[in-house]
């Protein structure tokens, strides 16, 4: 199951449960997938087809609400193992 988290402008925001245990989300938009890491600050993890201008627009969302996405992974996922 892959939950969203918010969507904006088209944008989807998801967790995969147990893909891999470093906090990050998954921004969907159509066919279009980019994934960002949240830990230890926001950064782009893979950009996909996304153009360059898009993902700046996406980073700037995703920062905004990094600590809201933090949250979520944790609930979502059932907290960190090397906590």
């Amino acid at each position: 199951m892959s939950p969203t988290f918010r969507r904006y402008k088209g944008y989807s925001f998801k967790i995969y449960s147990n893909e891999e245990e470093r906090m990050h989300i998954h921004v969907i938009k159509e066919d279009h997938e980019a994934k960002f890491w949240l830990e230890p600050q926001v950064e782009l993890a893979y950009k996909g087809d996304f153009s360059q201008h898009e993902i700046n627009q996406i980073q700037k969302i995703v920062e905004s609400d990094a600590d809201f996405f933090k949250e979520q992974y944790q609930l979502h996922i059932g907290g960190r193992i090397d906590d």
